[in-house]
């Protein structure tokens, strides 16, 4: 037999607002508790705990979900292969400040990859039912369908960086131009002259303005561009191991290097080491991120931090802002928004 305490006023399921009047809080402070937000003390978590458990309260939330037209679910799309997302330190923190971000929401976060073929087409028949209310896209490709087959859903998105100058969907990044030139700036200074720059994968436009920072740098220091001393990488160790060698084997006088990642940076240390090269004495080195790589690499390395946890907050704060417009997505476009984030050097021992 059902107990008092299981039914509300009118003799139906117990609400929200019941819950709130028994424990002495409000609505939101209800809603929070049940959601498992860090944010209430606990002696209210308790007060809330204990009316949910007298009045027998049960969250409908997909009852709530289907009456709004909603789901009351994210997905976080990851366009790489699991390998890569678990082998680089962006990921994982770009994970940690999303599900920081989303824990005080009633969203749940679904992460999906789409690193092949067979996996995109997979998530398109996925997000033509409209099985979630919106998308973070990371490490997007210039080439990559997944932004335009968003639009054409009318999918609410926010992407990890634009792929281009005239994005179109709504982006959150870091000054990739800007920590270059810091990057650059930072080994003029320290006397170094032959500075040699490892890219990311060209097709991601903060691995080209990242190149960009580096050129101009170099050219309002006076110093002479060449090309040859720029090696195309793509983010990951073996492609800075590779890197390093191919540009020893050009410039065996190169006194300085700025990789595009952590990740890569510790590829080139190895293949300057195989080469009989000191770090600092003979070659600087300077990687992009700022990652737990940086800090545990000996030397230790200096790196450009990206605030790559914020980021992950800033996307969801706009994503929920766009999932709760419910204007006609044209006009919802004339708001779209190209977010900045600044970077900062941080000094070690490898420069």
């Amino acid at each position: 037999m059902a107990s008092h305490g299981a039914r509300g006023r009118g003799g139906g399921r117990p609400t929200l607002e019941e819950v709130a009047a028994r424990a002495g809080v409000g609505r939101g402070t209800v809603s929070r508790v049940i959601n498992g937000s860090p944010r209430v003390s606990d002696v209210t978590r308790a007060a809330v705990e204990a009316a949910v458990a007298e009045l027998g309260y049960v969250p409908n939330t997909a009852a709530r979900a289907l009456a709004a037209n909603r789901t009351d679910a994210i997905a976080l799309v990851v366009p790489e292969s699991e390998t890569r997302f678990f082998a680089e330190p962006y990921f994982s923190d770009m994970l940690r400040g999303v599900g920081a971000a989303i824990s005080d929401t009633e969203m749940q976060l679904l992460l999906i990859f789409a690193g092949s073929d067979r996996e995109r087409q997979r998530l398109a028949d996925y997000l033509a039912a409209h099985r979630v209310d919106g998308v973070l896209l990371v490490s997007v490709h210039a080439d990559d369908p997944l932004p335009d087959m968003l639009a054409r859903l009318e999918i609410p998105a926010v992407i990890s960086g634009p792929r281009s100058a005239e994005e179109t969907l709504t982006s959150v990044d870091s000054d990739n131009y800007g920590g270059a030139r810091q990057a650059v700036e930072h080994l003029v200074g320290r006397g170094r002259r032959r500075i040699a720059h490892i890219t990311g994968r060209l097709d991601v436009y903060g691995a080209q303005r990242r190149v960009d920072g580096y050129r101009d740098a170099l050219r309002d220091a006076g110093h002479p561009e060449d090309d040859l001393m720029i090696e195309a990488g793509d983010f990951s160790e073996e492609g800075g191991r590779r890197a390093m060698a191919a540009l020893l084997e050009r410039h065996p006088d190169l006194d300085a290097v700025f990789a595009a990642s952590d990740v890569t940076a510790a590829g080139a240390r190895h293949a300057l080491r195989d080469a009989g090269r000191r770090i600092p004495e003979d070659v600087a080195l300077v990687g992009y991120d700022d990652s737990a790589i940086a800090r545990h690499m000996d030397p230790p390395l200096t790196s450009v931090r990206q605030p790559i946890e914020e980021m992950g907050r800033r996307m969801i704060d706009l994503l929920l802002a766009e999932v709760a417009d419910r204007r006609p997505a044209a006009s919802r476009e004339l708001d779209r928004r190209q977010v900045v984030l600044a970077t900062e050097l941080v000094e070690r021992t490898s420069s």
